[in-house]
């Protein structure tokens, strides 16, 4: 029996039947058809047929996960050319190709982070790595579905607390499996959700989590060298989602209910890839050594530093902490016209808050600076 069937990715033998039960699921057309075609098509009679009918065509050509990585793989490349500006990636060269790792990064958008920096090492000759996903992304059943296609996990984030821990405990035992014996990388994030406000701090409970199947055999520090953690820091000069994060948290602050939708999490994914991002960055560290004697606490912080340390900083990042009125030291390569640009922009985005709301949005961009301002 199959000790991670509940959790883990679909495997090449499940690629054909996953495809048909989605391709008969009218949630996954309607979805599909609202990110691929103008409004006023899918309002065409017959059109979600001629849809099914293209998909089935070409589902025929879909026999295993790499077969479906790679149509997701040119999908990539045309959302970089469409709302990407200038997409960098640096410390590929830090990594071995037969090497397997353990990606521990900050994290902005639900489905980018990890798409991008898995783009970026297939191109570079690696595998690609299985990505950890919180259960709260999987209501849906054919949402799910998707997301195992494309080598997700899910991580039990919900239920009662005997739930929880037997999830988690499943979910460091695949770790465990994936990394040290199948010789497959991991991706997740530092921290369980987004980094609504632009602060990146990793979660020492989520390294407890990842320890939890080994923590009587093998030291923190023994079993993370093993594993070959690599800290990921990624930068978006524009997060497409950045109004609805700021109402979100202006709303929590001020304690009023903030009733988020069934399809905020999916809203969310297509704005992340459709909006306009300008320029993204990507810096991958070189794999952590860690003591002996490493506590989850002193780890998680030296994971943060790292993230912090590598952000690539946007001209709209400065921007923020001028209009701010934020003192700090971090040097700043930009033109004052690129500045002047940046404020005007975000102005613009964020016309239409309340006054809370757009203290919340630039918070979130200029968080960034403060935390690198507080390193140095």
């Amino acid at each position: 029996m199959d000790p991670f069937l509940a959790i883990r990715p679909y495997q090449d033998n499940e690629v054909q039947d996953v495809l048909d039960s989605l391709i008969s699921n009218k949630d996954v057309l309607k979805s599909l058809m609202g990110l691929q075609y103008p409004k006023y098509l899918t309002k065409i009679p017959l059109f979600r047929s001629a849809v099914k009918i293209l998909l089935r065509s070409k589902v025929k050509k879909i026999h295993t996960i790499d077969d479906y990585q790679e149509i997701f793989k040119g999908l990539m490349d045309q959302m970089i050319k469409t709302s990407i500006s200038n997409f960098t990636v640096s410390g590929i060269e830090n990594l071995d190709t037969d090497s397997s790792y353990l990606f521990i990064s900050n994290h902005r958008d639900i489905s980018l982070d990890a798409a991008l920096l898995n783009l970026s090492l297939s191109r570079a000759g690696h595998k690609t790595f299985n990505m950890a996903v919180g259960n709260n992304l999987m209501k849906e059943k054919w949402a799910s579905d998707l997301m195992r296609l494309n080598k997700s996990f899910i991580i039990q984030r919900s239920g009662s607390k005997k739930e929880i821990y037997t999830g988690l405990s499943l979910a460091s035992q695949f770790i465990q499996h994936t990394i040290l014996e199948a010789n497959e990388s991991i991706w997740i994030a530092q921290k369980q959700g987004r980094a609504k406000d632009g602060i990146d701090v990793t979660d020492p409970a989520m390294l407890k989590m990842i320890h939890l199947t080994q923590r009587k055999k093998q030291t923190l520090g023994e079993y993370f060298n093993a594993l070959k953690v690599v800290p990921v820091s990624i930068s978006y000069e524009f997060d497409p989602n950045d109004c609805v994060k700021a109402i979100e948290l202006s709303s929590a602050e001020e304690n009023k209910q903030y009733q988020k939708s069934d399809s905020e999490d999916l809203n969310s994914i297509a704005n992340g890839i459709n909006g306009q991002k300008g320029n993204v960055n990507i810096n991958i560290s070189k794999p952590m050594v860690l003591s002996d004697e490493a506590s989850y606490d002193v780890m998680a912080n030296e994971i943060s530093n790292l993230i912090v340390t590598m952000y690539h900083l946007q001209p709209t990042n400065f921007a923020a902490a001028e209009m701010l009125k934020i003192n700090h030291q971090c040097k700043n390569t930009f033109d004052d016209s690129d500045i002047a640009l940046a404020k005007n922009l975000l102005s613009k985005r964020m016309n239409g808050l309340n006054h809370g709301a757009r203290s919340k949005f630039l918070n979130q961009y200029a968080n960034p600076v403060i935390q690198k301002n507080n390193l140095t």
